[in-house]
């Protein structure tokens, strides 16, 4: 039984719900403008759970090795009071100058040790789903430019060719980072990607993002 407690239609009490122990571990939620989505998970291998790997492998590393700052794979909860916004998305990448200067911080719930993140981060990624286009393509992308994120990526392998957006953030909305040869360039990364894939021996898909410098 999943119990919605009355203020959790409001911000604040939905990040109080969500990080309760009375919220199931590892339940996909979101909350935006009042409406609370509950995702149940259900990803496409081939379209989904075989990306994921290996960009959060690409992308994790090269958060180490340039020393950006802290990288999370989905699960953290991420809340923005400007956007009236949390949830928990595929990627989550913070640079050090905006952790240093608080424009995102960590929260630390005192009764439990849990940790929210809060504010703007600087980069966050979205792997498109039959359940999630909607909330992917549209809602998240208005919410997350309301919140400030800096950069927002967003991948949708369902068709016959993949859909990679590198989007940065303007006043008046995200705009598309220009292509060329089918690469991207990442003003967080300060690198050039290009995700391509293949069929393995299976039939199946394997995927792989390409960097290079700018």
């Amino acid at each position: 039984m999943l119990h919605l407690p009355r203020d959790a239609h409001k911000l604040a009490g939905f990040r109080r719900w969500v990080l309760s122990d009375e919220f199931p571990e590892k339940q996909p939620v979101m909350f935006l403008k009042g409406e609370i989505y509950l995702f149940i998970p259900k990803e496409d291998v081939f379209t989904h759970a075989a990306i994921k790997t290996p960009v959060a492998i690409k992308l994790g590393g090269l958060f180490d090795d340039l020393d950006l700052g802290d990288f999370y794979i989905n699960g953290v909860l991420v809340s923005n009071v400007d956007a009236d916004w949390s949830g928990n998305p595929d990627m989550i990448g913070l640079l050090w100058e905006s952790l240093e200067s608080r424009k995102v911080r960590y929260v630390n719930n005192k009764k439990d040790g849990t940790v929210e993140i809060e504010g703007s981060p600087d980069w966050l990624l979205e792997i498109v789903s039959d359940s999630s286009a909607k909330k992917d393509k549209r809602d998240l992308r208005q919410a997350y430019h309301e919140a400030g994120v800096s950069e927002y990526w967003i991948i949708d392998a369902r068709g016959a060719e993949i859909d990679f957006q590198i989007l940065y953030w303007r006043k008046s909305g995200y705009v598309a980072a220009p292509r060329k040869n089918g690469w991207q360039a990442s003003r967080v990364f300060g690198r050039n990607f290009k995700l391509t894939r293949s069929r393995d021996r299976r039939g199946g898909w394997r995927y792989a993002l390409e960097v290079k410098a700018q």
